[in-house]
């Protein structure tokens, strides 16, 4: 079944229907994705089959509107169908999340007519994208942002470098954010969003960087030398509006990242679970010792309560809530505990934990970035302590 065919309308697929597409896309994840994780791991690339049975199953346009092309999955559909695909190595998830969850979504509450009839049926075909906002002196401090747009006759000139660009070394499509003015007050209003296909002349790509985990998945540097794109490249055909994009975007990604990471502590889980059951000393399997057990126990319970978390918020953004400190909470939530799972599953293989012959070593280096990128987990706290703070301040003044 072809998740493009089966959109019904804007609130999202048909729900038997997507119990079908779910299922076989769970299937698919064991029987095809898992099985060519040793060639993804050892070629750093996800290959070019496998990339075209992941468009023709409408992977690349999960939300997008059907008149584009896509699938219309509702945000609950969405999350779901990446906590399905995140069992499997986290590079199928990112290739996939950055097109739907940052770019599509961008696009989507944001652009113009035009832009969305552009660019939506490209990306829901399964051209890749970028999201543009990280620098080599900025990240979370949008102040710093030293990539400028300057106006040049109907269009804008582009110079800076986005750094740590998920997708960068292939991407067709980069959503750019850029400074457009030097004040920032209002708050955040220097910061512009430019949809900028990246074979344009200026524009040249870093090598894909060598990271700790994560094969498969490709990050690099995207640097813009008086790069001119036109007028019609400004995202929404407004300037300043650029950051506010980025963030309700990120509530996007950073439901993908928790999703993806508590998907990811299920596969680790059932790792260590199996080894546990397999392994034996003094006679018996170690599932046996009760130390163990308790280590298991922990990680069942902290994945429940992820799931649940994750539940919880989908539910309330399908319901058109805003769920800034939802989504924060249960990224941060999610991440921090898939790497206390991933430790746990070292521990529990002992000395093979630590050898490369064995998937606990890979969990444990692949589940490091989740903490990280989409907010650290200390931008996540005060993400929900502000918002905390806002909400109490307008129940004392109600």
């Amino acid at each position: 079944m072809n998740a493009q065919s089966a959109a019904t309308h804007v609130s999202g697929m048909d729900p038997e229907v997507f119990a079908q597409f779910h299922e076989q896309l769970r299937r698919y994840v064991r029987e095809r994705l898992i099985p060519a994780e040793a060639e993804v791991i050892a070629t750093d690339t996800i290959p070019a089959d496998l990339l075209a049975e992941m468009r023709e199953m409408g992977l690349f346009g999960l939300t997008m509107p059907e008149e584009y092309g896509g699938a219309g999955m509702n945000i609950s559909q969405y999350i779901e169908t990446i906590h399905a695909l995140s069992y499997a190595l986290p590079a199928y998830r990112s290739i996939v999340s950055i097109n739907v969850g940052m770019v599509c979504s961008a696009i989507k509450n944001a652009g113009t007519p035009e832009q969305k009839a552009e660019w939506l049926p490209r990306l829901a075909a399964g051209d890749i994208a970028a999201f543009g906002l990280t620098e080599p002196g900025s990240g979370s401090d949008s102040a710093a942002m030293a990539t400028t747009a300057v106006r040049s006759g109907n269009g804008y000139v582009l110079n800076g470098t986005k750094r740590y660009i998920t997708n960068a070394p292939y991407a067709q499509l980069g959503l750019i954010m850029a400074r457009t003015s030097r004040e920032t007050l209002p708050r955040n209003a220097h910061v512009s969003a430019f949809l900028v296909p990246l074979d344009t002349p200026g524009i040249t790509r870093g090598k894909s960087d060598k990271k700790m985990g994560q094969q498969g998945s490709q990050i690099g540097d995207i640097i813009f030398e008086d790069v001119f794109v036109p007028g019609n490249a400004l995202l929404g055909g407004e300037e300043g509006r650029g950051f506010a994009t980025a963030m309700q975007s990120l509530d996007n990604g950073r439901l993908s990242v928790g999703a993806a990471a508590t998907a990811y502590a299920r596969r680790i889980l059932d790792s260590a679970t199996r080894y546990a059951t397999e392994r034996k000393a003094f006679g018996e399997p170690i599932a046996q010792f009760q130390l163990i057990q308790a280590m298991l126990a922990d990680s069942q319970a902290e994945i429940y309560a992820a799931e649940c978390m994750m539940r919880d918020a989908i539910a309330k953004a399908d319901a058109g809530r805003k769920i800034l400190m939802e989504a924060a909470a249960f990224k941060m939530f999610a991440s921090e505990m898939c790497g206390r799972v991933a430790d746990r599953c070292v521990q529990i293989h002992g000395g093979a934990g630590y050898l490369a012959e064995y998937e606990a070593e890979r969990f444990f280096r692949d589940a490091r970035i989740y903490r990280i990128y989409e907010g650290t987990t200390q931008i996540m706290q005060l993400v929900i302590a502000k918002q905390m703070l806002r909400d109490f301040a307008a129940g004392a003044a109600s």
